[in-house]
Order: structure tokens, then sequence, then C-alpha cells
């Protein structure tokens, strides 16, 4: 487990934060996943003796007593990017203030995949 996230007067795992951030950013219309989900590439991992450790989906870390986020996402082909974005935004600072209670600094969204439709 990482070392704790201090902030307020209370210390946070940062896979709590991530859960809760994964939750509400997977309800967003347009996410394919939180974090790289890919079959191949998990697979691959499984075989390798010494695999490279795997980022996290979601990074926080305190900035003047308040949260700054990276949330790692895989989007749909179709949905803008920027209004994604906003989007994922908007809800992280929501599940952030009700569940934690913490002002959100920033959430910055990195796309790291695109899924397509078939066809």
């Amino acid at each position: 487990m990482a070392q704790e996230i201090y902030i307020s007067g209370i210390g946070i795992a940062p896979e709590v934060i991530g859960a809760v951030v994964t939750r509400a950013v997977e309800e967003v219309e347009g996410i394919a996943s939180v974090g790289v989900k890919d079959l191949a590439t998990n697979l691959v991992s499984m075989f390798q003796t010494r695999s490279a450790p795997v980022a996290p989906a979601v990074e926080a870390e305190v900035v003047n007593d308040q949260l700054a986020l990276t949330v790692h996402v895989v989007v749909f082909f179709g949905y803008p990017f920027k209004k994604l974005a906003e989007a994922v935004r908007a809800a992280v600072a929501h599940v952030i203030d009700a569940q934690v209670g913490v002002e959100v600094a920033r959430v910055d969204v990195c796309i790291d995949g695109l899924v397509f439709p078939k066809e």
C-alpha cells in the first residue's frame, strides 16, 4: 500500500481516493474505462518475470490543503475530448467534495486510449 495522503487532519490511502474517483468517472458518458485495461498488456505482464510497474489510474497529491488529481482514462470514439475532460473534472470535483469533504485544486485528465465501435 502506498503512503497515505494527509489532508484536513485525516489520512487517506491513495487507493481509497482512486476507488472513489474511479466510480464517479466510470459514470461519465463516453468513458470506456478508468486506467488502461488492455487484455494483451495484462497477458504479457503475467508472463514476464519482471514487469514494469503499472501507473495508477488515479494519482493524488496535496497542494495548499487541496487535492490535485490526475485521472487516466480510455474513451469511446465520437465523444469530443474537451467536453469529456470537462465532464470528468466536474464528476471528480463533486465526488471528492461529497465523499472526502475537501476542495479540489485541479483535475488533470489524461486520455490514454481510444475505443472504436465494432462495425
